[in-house]
């Protein structure tokens, strides 16, 4: 804004009014008489004086005045509209912050249950394998068994008939005789003879 018309225009009227006053004065001196001060004639003239005074500054100065108050009232508008788009933003802002919070929350859970998902599925994979490990020992185990069990039966089986033949050669030989022997020779010299005499014929 600019003042400087009105400065300078101050500046020619401060000597009007200084002059003024000071003719305003003498009038009113010289209607005194001269010689005797009336107290309210001055006091009228100086209210006079007063009165024009303030009319020329208000009428002169009603241009500074006005521009100082609408500059005045321009800048707290400005200031005010300054602090509304503050607020503004700073809402937004919060807006923002408020939904990253809840975008935040969200993810948090979401890897929260993710973790819980895998640590699950993690343990049931353990607790399969273990269960597939213990199938197999087990399986291992009764197959190594019967495998045993097998090979003892057998060794059972050929020892019970080493025993056996154990057994009945020593009762065989308890309880034939010379006379038993010998005849067994004969008869099995006489059903092997024939059986070479075909072959020979042969």
């Amino acid at each position: 804004m600019n003042f400087m018309p009105h400065k300078i225009r101050w500046t020619g009227l401060l000597p009007v009014l200084v002059v003024l006053c000071l003719t305003l004065s003498g009038v009113a001196h010289a209607a005194g008489g001269g010689d005797g001060y009336d107290p309210v004639t001055e006091a009228i003239y100086q209210g006079i004086n007063l009165l024009i005074i303030i009319g020329l500054i208000g009428y002169f100065g009603r241009g500074p005045i006005s521009e100082f108050f609408k500059s005045r009232r321009d800048g707290i508008q400005t200031d005010l509209s300054e602090a509304s788009e503050l607020l503004t933003a700073a809402e937004l802002r919060n807006s923002e912050l408020q939904r990253r919070l809840v975008d935040l929350t969200s993810e948090v859970e979401e890897i929260r249950e993710g973790a819980s998902r895998r640590a699950e599925e993690e343990a049931e994979r353990i607790l399969a394998e273990a269960r597939a490990t213990a199938d197999r020992i087990r399986s291992d185990a009764q197959a190594a068994v019967d495998q045993e069990l097998r090979r003892a039966q057998a060794e059972l089986r050929d020892e019970a008939a080493e025993l056996a033949l154990e057994i009945a050669t020593k009762k065989l030989t308890d309880t034939v005789s010379d006379s038993d022997r010998e005849r067994l020779m004969d008869e099995f010299i006489t059903r092997v003879e024939p059986s070479g005499a075909a072959e020979g014929a042969n």
